[in-house]
């Protein structure tokens, strides 16, 4: 009988056991969709998770300023930012630049690394809200979401928010 192997392993041509890879989330648009007609709900993550790397004003207040700033050079779109202790949720529209969103996010992603010294990790989550989403029903998410980590009582004391109209 084989001995049993770690199922998390994978084994390369030679037998030889190495570690598992994670795979590279696709962000490629479907033909059929305009970017520049779509909204998006995106999430970088730290590359450590768990501990706060992001809310303290050395950090949340230039971060912040960076997402405003692509906003105001119409980079993109931004609803709705918010900056959580180990990640930044966004619901974005992007311009007709033909540029992807991927090279776009990365891009920032790349700025804020070098410029804050943020250790993002190496992708990020990316979500086209479909027909049948509502982009207030995600906001709402996004907004409460310091108030659900036990963050703030209320939405409107979190100083890392940035929404570009109110509604």
């Amino acid at each position: 009988m084989p001995p049993e192997r770690d199922k998390n392993l994978r084994t390369p041509q030679r037998g030889v056991p190495t570690p598992p890879v994670r795979k590279r989330l696709p962000h490629d648009v479907p033909l059929w969709i305009d970017p520049a007609k779509e909204d998006y709900f995106i999430t970088v993550g730290c590359q450590e998770r768990g501990r706060n790397l992001l809310v303290f004003p050395r950090i949340g207040y230039p971060l912040l300023e960076t997402i405003k700033h692509r906003h105001g050079q119409g980079i993109w779109y931004v609803h709705v930012a918010v900056i959580m202790p180990d990640h930044v949720h966004l619901i974005l529209t992007f311009p007709e630049t033909g540029k992807p969103v991927q090279i776009t996010i990365s891009k920032w992603k790349e700025w804020t690394a070098k410029s804050l010294t943020i250790a993002w990790q190496r992708d990020f989550f990316e979500h086209r809200l479909r027909r049948d989403e509502s982009l207030r029903e995600k906001a709402d998410y996004v907004l409460a979401n310091p108030v659900r980590a036990g963050l703030v009582d209320r939405e409107e004391n979190w100083p890392y928010t940035f929404i570009a109209d109110p509604w």
